[in-house]
């Protein structure tokens, strides 16, 4: 078997545009990057249940409250290792 492999997801939109609709750009990077995750299963690759996703969020700073997120939570989770 091979090692286990834990799968975050991060999402970004610089713009606010169109993320009112019901299913919008951060869900269909997060549907297409699930679903990589999924057809690696075989691999050992899990994807963690947090959603860590910044819409209307420059990427020009990394003062984005979803990637603060993700990097503290991968340093929680390096911790328990």
């Amino acid at each position: 078997m091979s090692r286990k492999i834990r799968c975050a997801i991060y999402t970004r939109k610089s713009t606010e545009d169109g993320l009112e609709q019901g299913f919008n750009s951060l869900d269909a990077q997060h549907e297409a990057c699930a679903a990589y995750v999924t057809s690696q299963r075989g691999e050992g690759w899990t994807l963690l249940p947090a959603r860590y996703d910044d819409g209307g969020v420059s990427g020009g700073t990394l003062e984005r409250p979803g990637l603060q997120r993700l990097m503290a939570d991968i340093v929680l989770i390096s911790a328990e290792k």
